[in-house]
């Protein structure tokens, strides 16, 4: 007896089966028959995942000869032919039987998984102004994918926000190579300079700059940024250099956590800009 979310279906039911049950989770359909030999090899891997799916996803088997106008509707030349429906409409095919890897990574595009979920809900709360509850949301991510590059990267920022550098900058020298890469590397100077902050004394300050460094760091660490970009800002107007360049690059860090989307962003990328330039 096959699992409930392992259904064969025909002319009679695709309707109500596939094309309506689409709008509440995805339906993939399978098409193959009996003679099809790669059928025989796609088909068990394709039931393997939908019953370690959980729900996630229905799959719903169409055998051709039996309905040949369903082969017709949606231009099956060749089986095995797999099609995933989302909304009523087909959103993503492949033909042919593929290795259980690549099965996979198909049903990924087309099943959100609970690590992806939590991933999409991380970033939305970190848009939110939510870092402690963005840090929560990544760390379930990287529980069941450890080197995920973009639950890292969203770590870091949660993390940055909330004043805590030592272990953001251990995963930022850490990062894996991916296309993430560049930003990780973009927040180091911001983690390095919390850190060595944390460890100066008011009374080792050299000049008012110094104090007012300090001072932009600091407002970080309690999730001012916008205060703190003013001061860099201000820093930056007496003195483009400053530590060798570090203000530029910590300024650099703080676009790099607000996020393209953030409203604030745009003014003061041009506000760099208008400074150094």
């Amino acid at each position: 007896m096959q699992p409930s979310d392992i259904i064969d279906v025909s002319e009679a039911d695709f309707e109500y089966q596939v094309i309506a049950y689409s709008q509440q989770v995805p339906v993939v359909v399978d098409f193959w028959a009996d003679w099809c030999v790669p059928c025989r090899v796609l088909g068990p891997i394709l039931e393997k995942l939908a019953e370690e799916g959980e729900g996630s996803f229905r799959l719903a088997k169409v055998n051709v000869d039996e309905n040949p106008n369903l082969a017709r509707r949606f231009r099956v030349t060749g089986i095995p032919a797999v099609k995933a429906f989302r909304n009523g409409q087909v959103v993503a095919e492949f033909h042919g039987a593929q290795p259980e890897p690549r099965v996979r990574e198909f049903l990924r595009l087309v099943v959100p998984s609970t690590a992806d979920l939590n991933l999409e809900k991380g970033w939305s709360l970190l848009l939110a102004g939510q870092p402690e509850e963005a840090e929560e949301a990544f760390r379930q991510v990287l529980d069941e994918e450890p080197d995920r590059s973009p639950a890292l990267l969203g770590l870091c920022k949660a993390l940055l926000l909330q004043g805590e550098a030592e272990e953001a900058l251990y995963t930022l020298e850490n990062f894996p190579a991916s296309r993430e890469y560049s930003a990780a590397q973009n927040l180091l100077p911001l983690a390095r300079a919390m850190i060595q902050v944390r460890h100066e004394a008011p009374q080792d300050f050299e000049n008012f700059l110094d104090s007012a460094y300090h001072r932009a760091i600091n407002l970080v660490m309690r999730g001012n940024l916008e205060a703190a970009m003013d001061g860099l800002l201000d820093i930056l107007r007496q003195d483009k250099r400053y530590r060798k360049g570090e203000a530029h690059q910590v300024m650099l860090a703080l676009l790099e956590l607000l996020g393209e989307g953030h409203p604030s962003a745009r003014q003061y990328r041009s506000e760099l800009a208008s400074v150094l330039f």
